[in-house]
């Protein structure tokens, strides 16, 4: 594929933002208006509140795996010295740490304005002082983000890999709810050809799906026939992260072999290289305000559209609403994955009509917190990190008639992506295998805890 920029003008063009891209780069303050106002805005106190919110059903049975962490939340309350509260969250386990006492010493009794730009006090603080500075203010969050360009912000249904009839269940919900699109883990232990049969025919045509494989299909050469093969699904829209991202001559060579866009996470390579390479299509955007505004202005620089992914209940959804009203270039459908739990924590509740939603104007983030749900689902801070269960037993079957136990997700994961086991094997299937008392469980089980291991057939 043409360039479709010169060496010098992608120089040119993105050279006002190439500090702003480094991991180490200050905080951008000038994406914001000044901020206006006689009452006192320094920060008078942060309380910090942890929540554990179950998922739905679908999400239950498979999200325990890998993420069991989820569900664990710290909803942060930063108070002004004029009365006004604002709030955030953070995900405890993913994408964001328990608030420590540190940082809130270097944000008491300065003004919010000087600390909503920092993204090393964690997003969580961080979008509770912007929405506390645009409550004393009266205006929307996306007023201090920038300049508004949209109304409604595109989000997505997101999913962990499962039985393609769970993903009809999910889809079934999504579309219910006004989505018109769905991402989800393609995974080396199911057979992703044999999740869309069961998936597209359910579909009307104008959903969209779109899959996050992360590396496991590992090279161009594995990758470009497999791809190809997902074409003839009408619904296909997006390839994410199909082999390594740093293999740029692969990615390059893999754009060539499918007529989908293939997105991948900003940062790597790094972001020049991307950009002169045409390693891809489009990017997945996340992290704190200052990271995504600088990103995200790069990617429109480079007329490349983006996700944003900004995992969290419906708060970080709204927060991430706000993002979107003023990046250009976030055209494709968010991921938050709010809809994975029981409970959003916050009123109204987000509503979608044709794959959209509508952008809150209201001052701060321009929604309530649910503080009932916030009461009903209160936890104690758990002492140390919540791991992945290891009384079960996890099988995986491949069509030559052998199967690979474990009780590890993280084991199984590394098995495939260093190539110790077959690459999306037509047919391969993961079923956990429950507890019956038996000898054989419990022998097959002692040997799983030591290490995953593959035996002729199947035991159980």
């Amino acid at each position: 594929m043409k360039n479709r920029f010169s060496r010098r003008a992608l120089f040119q063009t993105s050279s006002a933002f190439a500090l702003a891209a480094g991991a180490s780069a200050p905080p951008v303050r000038a994406a914001a208006p000044a901020i206006t106002g006689a009452s006192n805005t320094d920060v008078k106190n942060v309380e910090r509140i942890w929540v554990d919110l179950p998922y739905r059903p679908v999400p239950g049975r498979h999200m325990h795996r890998e993420r069991p962490g989820w569900t664990l939340f710290e909803v942060t309350k930063a108070t002004l010295a004029n009365g006004v509260v604002g709030f955030g969250e953070s995900m405890v386990q993913y994408g964001g740490r328990p608030l420590g006492d540190s940082i809130i010493k270097r944000v008491v009794g300065k003004p919010a304005a000087d600390n909503m730009w920092d993204d090393s006090i964690g997003y969580g603080l961080q979008i509770s002082l912007f929405d506390a500075v645009g409550k004393t203010n009266g205006v929307p969050v996306h007023s201090l983000l920038g300049r508004k360009v949209r109304d409604r912000a595109f989000l997505s249904w997101w999913a962990c890999d499962q039985p393609g009839e769970d993903w009809v269940i999910e889809c079934r919900d999504a579309i219910a709810r006004g989505y018109t699109a769905f991402k989800a883990k393609a995974r080396s232990w199911f057979d992703l050809y044999d999740q869309c049969d069961i998936l597209t025919p359910t579909l009307p045509e104008h959903f969209q799906i779109d899959f996050d494989f992360n590396s496991l299909l590992l090279d161009s050469g594995h990758a470009g026939p497999y791809l190809a093969g997902l074409e003839r699904f009408r619904q296909m829209a997006i390839f994410e992260s199909p082999i390594p991202q740093a293999d740029v001559e692969g990615n390059k060579l893999l754009r060539k072999k499918t007529r989908i866009p293939i997105a991948m996470h900003y940062g790597s390579p790094p972001i020049m290289t991307a950009l002169r390479e045409e390693v891809c299509d489009g990017f997945v955007i996340g992290g704190g305000a200052s990271r995504v505004v600088n990103n995200g202005t790069i990617a429109a620089t480079a007329n490349k559209p983006f996700w944003l992914q900004l995992v969290g209940t419906g708060i970080t959804a709204t927060w991430g609403m706000h993002l979107a009203a003023t990046l250009t270039h976030a055209r494709w459908p968010a991921i938050n994955c709010n809809h994975l739990f029981e409970n959003e924590l916050v009123k109204p509740k987000i509503t979608l009509v044709n794959g959209t939603a509508a952008i809150p104007d209201g001052p701060g983030l321009g929604v309530e917190l649910d503080e009932d749900a916030v009461e009903r689902y209160r936890v104690e801070p758990l002492k140390q990190e919540r791991k992945p269960p290891q009384d079960i037993l996890l099988s995986i079957r491949f069509p030559s008639g052998d199967t690979a136990y474990y009780v590890s997700a993280a084991e199984y994961r590394a098995d495939f992506l260093e190539g110790r086991l077959p690459v999306f094997a037509d047919g391969v299937y993961m079923e956990q295998i429950d507890n019956d008392g038996s000898a054989t469980w419990k022998d097959l089980h002692a040997r799983a805890l030591k290490k995953g291991f593959q035996v002729d057939g199947r035991p159980l």
